[in-house]
């Protein structure tokens, strides 16, 4: 699964761990809005 997000608001919960900070900095490099709970 090979999908290009790029342009939309992003909810992550868990941002601040390491598995969704890791989520967090993919989405921001790929253009996306990110709020973190």
């Amino acid at each position: 699964m090979n999908r290009k997000l790029s342009g939309h608001k992003v909810l992550v919960t868990g941002g601040a761990g390491f598995i969704g900070s890791n989520l967090v900095e993919s989405f921001l490099a790929s253009g996306n809005s990110v709020v973190c709970l």
